[in-house]
Parts: structure tokens; C-alpha cells; sequence
């Protein structure tokens, strides 16, 4: 049930900006709100003792209401800065404490980092950090003067190839630091 709630809340952040921008004409922001905060309320219902994951789905059930209570339409574009807030806030967060998030990933595959791979993994927790702090300001700065179109292309579409180009970039950069063609 968990990872089906997690399936969930992936899908409805992929598919969002195009919800918003096809539904608009079908549902209220009220109805949205509703939708989305139950995706979130599941997911803080099904956690354990994640106290970070527990904050954000806190945090995204108080936009939710916000939502609901409000009916803006304009609210509604606000909901991928905050998923760009919330990937900022865990990135930058392992670095100031705690292992860098890419170090933690990579320790799944290779328990016994080198030191060089610990310096790399920090960098790269950088780098998407930066990524984030970057896609948030593009995302709000189109909320906030942007046209709806503009708005689904770029958080719908722009934002998910960048993402993309950058795991990519990333992972080739991985293979030549660990000195396979």
C-alpha cells in the first residue's frame, strides 16, 4: 500500500501541471486540493517513523488546505515549487548534515566508498542542489508572470528533460571518474 501511495504521489507530480492545465475547465482548485491532499494524507499515514518525510507531507497537506480554502486557481501553480523546495531542503540538508544524499545512493551499490567517490557524491548533492534551488526560482518567477501554457511547458516538460539531461550528464561523468570508457 505504501509504494502503491508513493506511485501515486509521482504520478500526480509528473501528470500536475497538465491536470491543472486540461482540468481547469473541468474542477474546481478545490476539488485539487482534495485529490492531492489525500495522496498526502495517505502517505503521512503509512509512515513509520521518517520524521523528514512526516514534515513534508505536513507541509504539503498545509498547502492543500491553503488550496482548498482559497479556490485560487493562481495557488495551484505554486504546488511544483514546493516539490522543488522540499528536493532543495533534502539535498541541501545532507550536505550541512549527515551523509550528502548521491553519497547515500551510492553506498546502496558500494558499501566501501574511496575517498575520491566521497568527494565526487558530495559535488554531484551540489550540483542537483543547485538544480533545484534553480528549477524552484524558474517554476515560481512562471507563476508569478507567466502564462498558463508557458507554465505547463516548462514544469510539465522542461523541468523533467533537464532533470533527465542531468542525471544523464551525471552518469557519464560517473563512468570517466571511475575510469570505464
Amino acid at each position: 500500500m505504501k509504494r502503491l501511495i508513493g506511485l501515486g504521489l509521482v504520478l500526480a507530480g509528473v501528470l500536475y501541471p497538465f491536470a491543472v492545465h486540461f482540468g481547469m475547465a473541468h474542477f474546481a482548485p478545490w476539488q485539487f486540493a482534495v485529490l492531492l491532499g489525500g495522496l498526502w494524507l495517505a502517505r503521512l499515514l503509512t509512515l513509520r517513523q521518517r520524521t523528514g518525510t512526516a514534515r513534508t507531507a505536513a507541509v504539503a497537506l498545509g498547502f492543500c488546505a491553503v488550496l482548498g480554502l482559497s479556490d485560487s486557481a493562481q495557488m495551484l501553480r505554486w504546488y511544483p515549487v514546493l516539490i522543488s523546495a522540499f528536493m532543495l531542503a533534502l539535498f541541501g540538508a545532507s550536505l550541512l548534515h549527515g551523509m550528502p544524499v548521491a553519497e547515500r545512493l551510492a553506498r546502496l551499490r558500494d558499501p566501501d566508498l574511496p575517498p575520491r567517490a566521497v568527494r565526487y557524491t558530495r559535488q554531484v548533492t551540489q550540483v542537483w542542489s543547485g538544480f533545484f534551488l534553480l528549477n524552484g526560482l524558474i517554476a515560481a518567477a512562471l507563476t508569478l508572470w507567466a502564462p498558463l501554457t508557458w507554465w505547463t511547458l516548462y514544469n510539465g516538460l522542461i523541468a523533467y528533460a533537464a532533470m533527465g539531461l542531468l542525471f544523464a550528464g551525471e552518469w557519464l561523468i560517473r563512468q570517466r571518474v571511475r575510469g570505464r570508457p
